[in-house]
């Protein structure tokens, strides 16, 4: 996370810096690549839209394509070329290899000498496939084995899925269980010639995993021709398409590719002007804490609300500020009761937290200025970032980027975003740390001022998420801004130019 901070810092303006302020750039031009790829993250220049609706759950699940057929028959290659002509960034590929069971020793030794038969399906684990699969294809985040080749196990390592607006499962035996079937909303089974399927093989297993001929032509012999027979040719019928000559059949492939663009349009959802028309008449909800708006807190807020305010003026101020709704914030943690000793050696009835330990989570751009605050008084705090921005053909906000902490699922999570006008950002910041599996009583809402359509955005859909604040504005205009309002807050604090049409949260929506 401190990577993280520092790579970020280098792109915005130090305080009292002369230069002129940097116009914002947007990531939606077409001629972009999908990816922005430097050495410390990745980020989707086509963001994902919104999968979830008004009321915060998911309204479609991700569409799930099943690629089956014979091994080495083409079909990652297969999966491969239909994931770059779909051009879509939100697309995952799980593989059926990375379910290998866990062999026991005895099993160990037979693969050894070529003798444990990996064609069969009882060498798969189909218990982890389904709930696996399952879990992916409702939105969530799934954890992933490494399965390694070389020594017929699994790695102590695993990988991380989540993001999935398209699934492509791919393996021998991906038709061959029942429950696994009902997942696949389009079955595509790979039809390659079985001496061409025999020299890939060949070829694989010899240069990439350390086999010897004589051993993958016995493996292939004894097990991998009478399973294709027996329980993946038959298969083939359940398939609603069949690819002759795998990945050579470039018109198949442009077919299901033009299948799955229409299924992704029917699953295009529009959140932002929902919000704007629902549940605004409701009294402010229970989950709402406002910082006591004190003499100290009102001119505070004099301060950076006026206009002509300085830079160093603003940031010192906004940081006086963030400071106090952090510490209000964590007063509403759990604490228990709690037992010392005094150094006069006299008991003390104090409290303690009763959590595990707290994460900070920032929306970028503006939430990361509330970071420094979270630490001076959260020691050895731990600290995620997700990036959202608006698209500004749809007026949608999309995710390209998250970095979230190991075993998040167990923290209190601080979610910190500076100004919430409509709540579209922070309502897709809750949906993410959900689909991690954290709990939504365990989400505290931060920002330095919120108008209360957002509040009320982001209560109707998650009513256990705690919302905290320093102040509530009642009105947002038809550009989204947050009246009166404090301006655009990453702009002020960043020095940098603001579009003519953003909006009092565009700092989290548009970099």
């Amino acid at each position: 996370s401190n990577s993280s901070a520092e790579s970020l810092d280098r792109l915005y303006p130090a305080v009292g810096s002369t230069k002129p302020p940097r116009k914002r750039t947007t990531s939606q031009c077409k001629s972009e690549p999908p990816l922005l790829r430097t050495s410390k993250r990745t980020i989707y220049t086509a963001g994902r839209p919104p999968w979830y609706n008004e009321h915060g759950t998911q309204s479609k699940e991700a569409f799930v394509i099943g690629l089956g057929g014979g091994s080495a028959s083409g079909k990652t290659t297969v999966a491969t070329m239909i994931i770059e002509a779909l051009d879509v960034p939100w697309v995952v590929l799980l593989s059926m290899d990375s379910f290998y069971k866990v062999l026991t020793k005895q099993q160990q030794e037979q693969a050894a000498s070529n003798d444990f038969n990996f064609d069969h399906p009882d060498a798969f684990d189909f218990d982890l496939i389904i709930a696996t699969l399952k879990k992916l294809k409702q939105g969530k985040s799934v954890k992933i084995p490494i399965y390694d080749f070389t020594t017929h196990s699994r790695k102590k390592e695993w990988k991380t899925l989540y993001g999935a607006n398209v699934i492509i499962f791919e393996g021998i035996m991906a038709f061959a269980d029942k429950e696994l079937l009902k997942l696949l909303d389009l079955k595509i089974f790979v039809d390659t010639d079985s001496d061409i399927r025999l020299v890939r093989r060949l070829r694989r297993d010899i240069s990439e995993r350390g086999r010897d001929i004589e051993g993958v032509i016995k493996q292939y012999n004894k097990f991998v021709k009478p399973a294709f027979d027996q329980y993946i040719q038959p298969t083939m019928r359940l398939a609603d398409i069949v690819v002759p000559r795998g990945s050579g059949n470039t018109v198949a492939i442009d077919l299901i590719v033009q299948h799955v663009h229409s299924q992704l349009e029917e699953r295009e959802l529009s959140v932002r002007a929902a919000l704007a028309s629902a549940h605004q008449c409701h009294p402010l909800p229970q989950t709402l804490s406002v910082l006591k708006s004190t003499p100290q807190v009102r001119g505070m807020h004099t301060i950076i609300r006026n206009r002509e305010t300085s830079r160093d003026e603003f940031i010192f101020y906004s940081k006086r500020l963030m400071r106090l709704l952090i510490e209000h914030a964590l007063s509403l943690l759990p604490f228990q009761s709690c037992t010392v000793q005094t150094p006069q050696g006299h008991d003390y009835e104090g409290r303690t937290y009763s959590g595990k330990q707290i994460t900070g989570v920032s929306i970028l751009r503006a939430g990361e200025t509330m970071e420094p605050a979270l630490r001076a008084v959260c020691k050895d705090v731990r600290i995620g970032t997700i990036l959202i921005q608006t698209n500004c053909n749809t007026g949608e906000p999309e995710l390209h980027y998250l970095r979230l902490p190991k075993d998040i699922s167990e923290d209190h999570v601080i979610l910190m975003d500076c100004t919430v006008s409509t709540g579209a950002a922070a309502m897709m910041a809750v949906r993410v740390l959900l689909d991690h599996d954290v709990p939504e009583d365990k989400i505290f809402l931060l920002s330095l001022l919120m108008a209360e359509m957002g509040v009320h955005s982001v209560a109707y859909a998650f009513p256990r998420v705690k919302i905290i604040t320093t102040a509530v504005d009642k009105k947002v205009n038809d550009l989204f801004r947050i009246i009166p309002g404090i301006g655009n807050f990453g702009d002020r604090y960043f020095g940098t130019d603001a579009p003519p049409d953003w909006s009092d949260d565009e700092d989290a929506l548009s970099t």
